[in-house]
């Protein structure tokens, strides 16, 4: 295909996969249960944090972490005090959950989630965005361990899952998929949420070369993805998921 071409395929699959219908077999059906904002970025971060591996596993203990947190994750949030939780999601633990909800806390004690992504001063874009968020949340007292959950850009890794999270609080709600409640950062830094559907469909169609699936290949990937749509280049994370989850490309 020529690069017009490409632009209009990609088009049209973003257009047939952005839609309520997407949410059914989504994490981001659980967000969808609240309204609040604290409430949907809270449990946003925690879906996100957990989506590796099938789908179903995610959502069934997405359902888990919300009952835990009394379908009330903001007022959880404030009011949570150190204690023995039961909960797991393949590495992802109880005591790492526990530190994860301890350092949330600190979050809204201090300006909140959507303010710990503020711009870095030294690094410029989404890039810099993460590393201050990663070290924000590092900076309370945890276990060496519980760092391997919170991707580094820094150590090339295309930090998947913190760039879904990004996706649903920045995109616009019009297409009633994301949420667009974060006005601080525009939908133009957002980076896709690299995945083996992506990335698979990605190099099949020839915009992405690079063979792992790291920053590096992020940043070439998003080139393209600017080129078709400088404002809302992430937009293609429906056509190049959707292309592989549903169609099987």
């Amino acid at each position: 295909m020529t690069p017009d071409e490409l632009k209009s395929f990609l088009d049209f699959k973003a257009e047939q996969y952005e839609n309520t219908d997407f949410i059914e077999t989504d994490p981001i059906q659980i967000p969808h249960r609240f309204s609040k904002k604290e409430d949907i970025e809270i449990s946003g971060f925690l879906l996100s944090t957990i989506a590796w591996g099938n789908r179903t596993m995610i959502i069934r203990n997405g359902n888990k972490l919300m009952e835990l947190m009394e379908e009330d994750p903001h007022r959880y949030i404030l009011d949570f005090t150190s204690r023995d939780l039961e909960f797991v999601h393949r590495t992802f633990n109880s005591q790492d959950l526990e530190f994860y909800l301890r350092s949330l806390k600190n979050m809204y004690h201090t300006g909140g989630l959507e303010q710990a992504f503020s711009a870095h001063p030294e690094i410029e874009g989404m890039k810099g965005r993460i590393v201050r968020f990663r070290d924000y949340f590092l900076s309370v007292e945890h276990e060496s361990r519980a760092e391997k959950h919170i991707s580094s850009p820094l150590k090339n890794s295309a930090c998947k899952r913190l760039n879904m999270f990004l996706r649903w609080m920045v995109r616009d709600a019009q297409k009633g998929v994301d949420f667009g409640i974060w006005k601080s950062m525009d939908a133009s830094e957002l980076y896709l949420p690299l995945d083996v559907h992506t990335s698979k469909n990605a190099r099949k169609i020839g915009i992405l070369s690079r063979k792992q699936d790291d920053w590096k290949a992020l940043e070439e990937l998003m080139g393209h993805l600017r080129s078709f749509d400088e404002k809302d280049p992430v937009k293609y994370d429906f056509a190049l998921f959707g292309l592989g989850a549903f169609e099987k490309f």
